[in-house]
């Protein structure tokens, strides 16, 4: 199977950074998107901090099906209290047309790469955003893997926060037992084509909170070696659930495609 065939469902990228590409990869994507026959359906575009979100927000004006999530990305300097009281309060005058915040979490490839890196500033900011999530009901995007998503764990059980999105997730099957029980979604991007860590995930988290997503401009490898990271490329992502869940294809369209109408939308 591939993403040219023409008996494919509606699919909705659940994680992508549109606002991110160039000027000409993002008239690509929104042509798609916006084309009568296309498959593409709609976009949850996330951002990396407050001009992020304003560009998220122009783009979601003026193309129907961008669906703009604010927030602020860990992999970078922790916010400052300013930058919270400016994004905080930018989110609030537009939190009708924001359908999340995201994305947050905490900054695990930063830590690894300077093992110093006090944490304390970056799970200040994540605990303002889960309690803001709370008190808007809105869904909240993380990037927390590994060791990580257990502190997210622990923060939003604190706060009774249950629409919880983990992008691109990676952690140890007791993390994963835990966030099965709470009900909270996760989704794969299409390096779940080659990547065997993605594949068991996949096998092991039900069906019905999974999803999928590009979490473009990120390059991948693969059969997507040298190609701009498109949306259409989540179809071999679905191919992939159906043949490692054993489930029919189109089946596998509709539940993906449900679950990320039931998480944003509902």
């Amino acid at each position: 199977m591939n993403y040219e065939e023409n008996d494919q469902l509606p699919i909705i990228d659940s994680h992508i950074h549109l606002d991110q590409y160039d000027i000409a990869g993002q008239k690509t994507i929104i042509d798609d998107l916006e084309r009568a026959s296309s498959t593409l359906s709609g976009l949850i575009s996330v951002s990396m901090n407050l001009v992020s979100s304003i560009n998220n927000l122009k783009l979601a004006e003026a193309h129907c099906g961008i669906h703009p999530a604010f927030g602020y990305h860990p992999e970078q300097e922790p916010p400052t209290d300013a930058d919270l009281q400016e994004l905080f309060s930018f989110m609030h005058l537009h939190k009708e047309r924001m359908v999340a915040i995201g994305e947050v979490g905490l900054p695990y490839y930063l830590k690894e790469k300077n093992p110093n890196l006090q944490l304390a500033p970056y799970k200040e900011a994540l605990e303002a955003f889960i309690c803001q999530a709370n008190i808007w009901n809105k869904p909240i995007v993380l990037h927390a893997v590994y060791e990580d998503a257990d502190i997210v764990c622990d923060m939003l059980e604190q706060y009774s926060v249950t629409r919880a999105h983990f992008h691109w997730f990676k952690g140890a099957p007791s993390t994963i037992e835990r966030m099965m029980r709470n009900g909270y979604y996760v989704s794969v991007t299409p390096d779940c084509m080659y990547e065997p860590e993605i594949q068991r995930l996949i096998e092991q988290y039900p069906i019905e909170r999974l999803l999928v997503e590009t979490d473009g401009p990120w390059p991948f490898s693969g059969p997507f070696d040298n190609r701009m990271t498109h949306p259409n490329m989540m179809h071999y992502s679905i191919d992939k659930i159906a043949s490692v869940k054993k489930m029919d294809c189109h089946d596998v369209y509709q539940q993906v495609y449900n679950n990320t109408k039931r998480l944003y939308f509902s």
